[in-house]
């Protein structure tokens, strides 16, 4: 699975679209990063930019950008509404698909170390990267701004991570650092009033408001010991979030900034907002994304509220995005575009050429071509989607039988189960063909002098072995499935029983497929103690399978004879 982690480097310049261009366009220099959005200020003369990919290509991006903006910004010239110390003011690393936040710490410091050295420019880490924890607030350290360097960067406690401890005059600062995602999520009342939207926006921002003596706005202050205002912290921590009226639109929304997808997900920001409304007697119309958000953020979603209605959460994660969509009201004011909003989506590659995007019809045709692939081990892969589907199906059709609404739950847990093991062996059908074409591409390397024979010597060895562990994987996640169907034969309904009885054959059939694509590529392996394992292994699944297929089969033919 690929990591994917976000940039959103913010440079000071504004005005200059031929500027802005040059330092955005160094980011499409890298392979296999996307830049997603360039988004300029011209009061603020900032620019923020928002680019993913995986962590060694974000760097290298955020690197090529960070060296332009020094060629391109004189900070010595720079005036501008927003806080900034720096050409490129902060470059912050988010975690987005199965990275994590010691990720983006890792990226974050990797990428300081070259900015400081290669660069010339103070480098301050912030935020979850911070060596101390008064540098975690960006406003502390970029306090006095760039004018204030020359003295700041000379006191104790504030010498640079990395680079030098002095005025750069034409760059200034960074702050390079690791957060999480931000998202940016407004919820629509059914009101105009600014001042009630607000008092919503008070109930569920973690800051909630100042306490009065008696609850009410127009109410004396209720101060601490130290005099200080006390508050009435919301229902929400991580999120900040204020009452406006867009008159674009005609009506008053909450706008929020949820900061800690991990405190509050997206759909307790609006559950809350719903239950604050109501009780002061507003409704929830709908509800909008500005930007991106995690698909994350929406499968979650899209999975309680299906758990609030009693309904299985086993179902594609398209079908989870959609429920999310109908639920939060997203397309509410204007239509929400899956593809336009979910990170992973917008950037998902997709092509003609990758199997499990065409149709029954064209599968079927293409397998039949001359080219040997796809071949048997992608077909073992897909018939092991088909049998794990089965199962998933009669997972699902039991959580709605009538009169087993207390036990929804119990099946609605196995479908999840199931869609996990059917996404992973959708990856392996291209999986398969893509570890064939790598040997293909090894054995057409040149061999004319000694360094090239060694070198497409190994180049066999390694594919051979992804070639080898590409069926063994899917000898081993269609073996999972046996658990699933198993349950399913046992309590699951009935009416079912033959297409979980399919299920289990379908899941046998894909492991001894897999396992005949094993055989035939470990053949001329030499390593002989890896060949003896992977062989060990490979036969106690089929035998496994085996056994397991002839109990499920077993028990569906007592309950259909």
């Amino acid at each position: 699975m690929r990591k994917l982690i976000e940039c959103v480097p913010n440079i000071s310049e504004g005005r200059r679209p031929e500027v802005i261009d040059a330092i955005a366009n160094t980011v499409k220099q890298v392979d296999g990063v996307r830049l997603l959005d360039v988004d300029p200020g011209k009061a603020t003369n900032r620019t923020v930019i928002t680019f993913v990919g995986e962590p060694g290509q974000v760097v290298e991006a955020a690197y090529k950008l960070i060296s332009k903006a020094a060629e391109l910004i004189d900070m010595s010239q720079h005036s501008g509404e927003h806080p900034r110390f720096g050409a490129t003011d902060v470059c912050p690393f988010i975690p987005v698909a199965n990275a994590s936040m010691e990720d983006c710490i890792e990226c974050a410091k990797k990428l300081g170390e070259r900015v400081g050295k290669d660069l010339d420019i103070p480098v301050y880490l912030y935020e979850s990267a911070a060596t101390e924890v008064k540098r975690k607030n960006l406003a502390t350290v970029r306090a006095g701004e760039y004018e204030g360097i020359e003295e700041k960067i000379k006191q104790e406690g504030w010498k640079p991570n990395f680079g030098p401890q002095r005025l750069n005059a034409k760059t200034g600062n960074i702050a390079i650092g690791a957060r999480d995602f931000l998202i940016a999520f407004n919820v629509n009342l059914n009101t105009t009033s600014v001042r009630r939207a607000n008092s919503v926006a008070f109930d569920v921002r973690e800051k909630g408001r100042i306490k009065t003596d008696d609850g009410m706005p127009t109410g004396k202050k209720v101060l601490d010991k130290d005099g200080n205002p006390e508050r009435v912290f919301g229902t929400c921590p991580g999120v900040k979030g204020i009452g406006w009226y867009i008159e674009e639109y005609g009506v008053a929304q909450i706008s929020m900034n949820i900061t800690d997808v991990n405190k509050t997900p997206l759909h307790k920001a609006f559950d809350e907002t719903v239950d604050s409304a109501h009780r002061r007697g507003m409704r929830v119309t709908g509800s909008e994304l500005v930007g991106l958000v995690p698909l994350k953020s929406m499968l979650d979603a899209g999975r309680y509220f299906l758990q609030k209605q009693n309904r299985s959460i086993g179902v594609s994660e398209e079908e989870l995005v959609r429920v999310a969509a109908l639920s939060m009201g997203l397309s509410d004011l204007k239509p929400f575009v899956p593809e336009e909003n979910i990170i992973e989506w917008m950037i998902r590659e997709t092509s003609s050429s990758k199997l499990v995007e065409m149709d029954l019809k064209a599968f079927a045709h293409e397998t039949g071509s001359e080219s040997p692939a796809p071949g048997g081990g992608s077909i073992s892969a897909y018939v092991g989607t088909l049998g794990v589907a089965l199962g998933i199906m009669v997972a699902n059709l039991s959580s709605h039988k009538r009169g087993w609404d207390d036990r929804w739950d119990f099946f609605s847990q196995w479908a999840d189960k199931g869609q996990q093991i059917l996404s992973k062996l959708l990856r392996l059908v291209d999986e398969d063909t893509a570890a064939f074409e790598r040997i293909m591409v090894a054995i057409r390397l040149p061999k004319g002098s000694p360094e090239e024979k060694a070198s497409r010597q190994q180049a066999m060895k390694e594919a051979t072995e992804y070639a080898i562990e590409v069926p063994l994987e899917v000898m081993r996640t269609a073996y999972s499935m046996f658990d699933l169907l198993d349950a399913m034969a046992k309590d699951g309904n009935p009416n079912s029983a033959s297409d979980t009885g399919v299920g289990a054959l379908c899941a046998r059939t894909a492991i001894q497929g897999a396992g005949m694509n094993v055989r035939i590529n470990i053949q001329d392996v030499d390593d002989g103690a890896w060949k003896s394992g992977v062989l060990e292994e490979m036969r106690q699944l089929e035998e496994d399978a085996e056994r397991r297929c002839k109990v499920i089969v077993d028990r569906v033919e007592s309950l259909i004879a």
